[in-house]
């Protein structure tokens, strides 16, 4: 499991594009967020706009977000690579440079920690762990947010800053583990 201040650890998971995708890829992003998530869980779902919009205003000051869906695809086929691929049209991600990848041994959501979808991971430019948790207060409504934690960590990460709060509880659903 992660703790504030651990490194970036590597992977190499395939995206909906069928091609590899490593961490190392990333590695000149000022700030990382990789985010468990899945195309199961309505939580995860109600967060998708909400993520993508938070790429498209940071991604011109060098913010990178990746999506990797660690969920047990037999247990749970809503979260295959083909529905994976799916889901990545739908949100358009053709069309930006956020990489939404499978995890289908569930090894990365291990090394990590990751217990649900979404479950957020961000990273500063040295690849070092300054937040992790959940992504705002409101995962029902996006208007009703008010305390926007993701966003928060992301200004004070790019700003250079310590992270007021490193860790917040997760408001998403449990990730399906193979059985």
């Amino acid at each position: 499991m992660l703790k504030i201040g651990d490194r970036l650890p590597e992977f190499n998971l395939i995206g909906f594009d069928d091609k590899l995708h490593s961490s190392f890829e990333y590695a000149d992003k000022y700030a990382l967020a990789v985010v468990f998530t899945c195309n199961s869980s309505p939580v995860s779902q109600a967060y998708s706009d909400r993520l993508i919009k938070l790429f498209e205003k940071y991604e011109d000051d060098n913010l990178g977000i990746i999506g990797i869906n660690s969920n047990d695809q037999v247990q749970s086929p809503d979260d295959s690579l083909e529905k994976n691929k799916l889901a990545a049209y739908h949100f358009n991600l053709h069309k930006i440079n956020f990489m939404y990848l499978k995890d289908t041994d569930q090894s990365v959501a291990k090394r990590f920690g990751a217990s649900c979808n979404p479950e957020v991971f961000l990273f500063n430019s040295k690849r070092e762990l300054v937040y992790k948790g959940a992504i705002d207060d409101n995962w029902e409504s996006a208007s009703g947010v008010t305390s926007a934690y993701l966003e928060d960590a992301i200004e004070e990460t790019l700003d250079g800053m310590e992270i007021d709060f490193p860790e917040i509880p997760n408001n998403g659903t449990p990730i399906v583990w193979k059985t």
